[in-house]
């Protein structure tokens, strides 16, 4: 029996739209698999000539600096490659191949830009280096530090005035003990602050069953590399031409290393993380970057400049006049670091 004339009409309109949605799909939906197929292309192509090192750092005056040493050399035929809106670049330092980003203030963004690192590259560990606070009352604007391992102060609980620590946790901050002076000790209505320790994966322990770990080690042997060779290392002391530091910066190897989602500009809160931790840098990164490299298992080291006193100097944060002094410092300890690696580390500690 013949369909009705309305049903026809139906019948090929429906095949019209069918052809319509066909035809769009196969001009637009292409895009970006090709795109992410040329990017997969220029990756195994990068891939093909590593092993690399990977370098991190946070933000632009620390790239700049970096660049500047002019230490950098681009890779004639794959230069970079934009992923999530980071540029990997690409090239050697000297005779050491590296693939550097720059990753973004704070945790996340380090934690991100890490992990992509060392999914997608063929990286043979990571060098990340930037400017930290210093809570060290025996080292100064312009030093270098490589720390040994570092803590992730951020985390913590706020609690009522009247609240017990748990005995297991790690530290506390009683907000009372820092009342107006004059005033003395007493009830504030801030309370306390609690740490505690962080959730640590890794592909050498049990699956889904986390470490409970305070600190986070660099890697050993990449330590005593630098502590071997870079300690000692000469430092710019002048920012120009009419502003120096009093004395020449030093870099040393081996102290401890805070890191919290936190910019710290607190004389008090400097002075209790040194005393409660003992650490001697305060940045917003590097734990981040360690935990990640780690939990890949995948050596790593942090070196840090120091660019202010992260409160306990008088008026404004010197950050501001000392930073750029602070990172071209970091940027000649990764160069140096980058070379004792390729001259020693090789043939020596493999």
């Amino acid at each position: 029996m013949a369909a009705a004339p309305g049903t026809l009409v139906r019948q090929c309109l429906a095949v019209v739209f069918f052809f319509v949605i066909l035809v769009s799909s196969t001009c637009h939906s292409p895009a970006a698999p090709l795109k992410r197929s040329r990017k997969s292309t220029t990756i195994k192509e990068i891939n093909r000539k590593g092993p690399y090192i990977g370098l991190i750092t946070v933000y632009a005056p620390e790239e700049k600096a970096f660049f500047a040493t002019k230490a950098f050399k681009s890779d004639p035929k794959q230069p970079f490659v934009d992923l999530a809106g980071r540029r990997f670049r690409v090239g050697k330092v000297h005779d050491s191949k590296v693939i550097y980003v720059k990753c973004g203030i704070g945790l996340v963004n380090a934690a991100a830009a890490t992990q992509q690192m060392l999914d997608v590259f063929d990286i043979s560990g990571i060098v990340h280096f930037g400017i930290a606070g210093n809570a060290n009352s025996s080292m100064s604007i312009g030093d270098v530090i490589i720390p040994k391992q570092f803590i992730q102060t951020g985390l913590w609980d706020w609690l009522k005035p009247n609240a017990t620590v748990d005995s297991s946790d790690f530290g506390e901050v009683d907000v009372g003990e820092y009342n107006v002076k004059g005033k003395g000790k007493g009830m504030n209505l801030l309370g306390k602050i609690e740490y505690f320790a962080e959730q640590f994966y890794s592909e050498t322990g049990k699956p889904n069953e986390p470490q409970s770990l305070l600190w986070f080690p660099t890697s050993p042997r990449w330590l005593q590399l630098a502590a071997s060779h870079l300690q000692g290392m000469k430092l710019e002391r002048c920012v120009n031409s009419s502003l120096c530091l009093p004395n020449e910066p030093k870099l040393v190897v081996g102290l401890n290393g805070s890191t919290a989602d936190a910019f710290v500009d607190n004389a008090a809160y400097r002075d209790f993380l040194f005393q409660t931790f003992h650490v001697s840098s305060l940045d917003m990164e590097s734990s981040a970057i360690v935990m990640t490299s780690l939990s890949n298992d995948y050596p790593v080291i942090v070196i840090r400049g120091l660019s202010d006193l992260a409160g306990a100097q008088e008026g404004e944060n010197q950050i501001k006049v000392f930073g750029s002094l602070a990172a071209t410092n970091t940027a000649k300890a990764v160069i140096q670091f980058l070379n004792v690696y390729q001259r020693n580390y090789i043939s020596h500690y493999l």
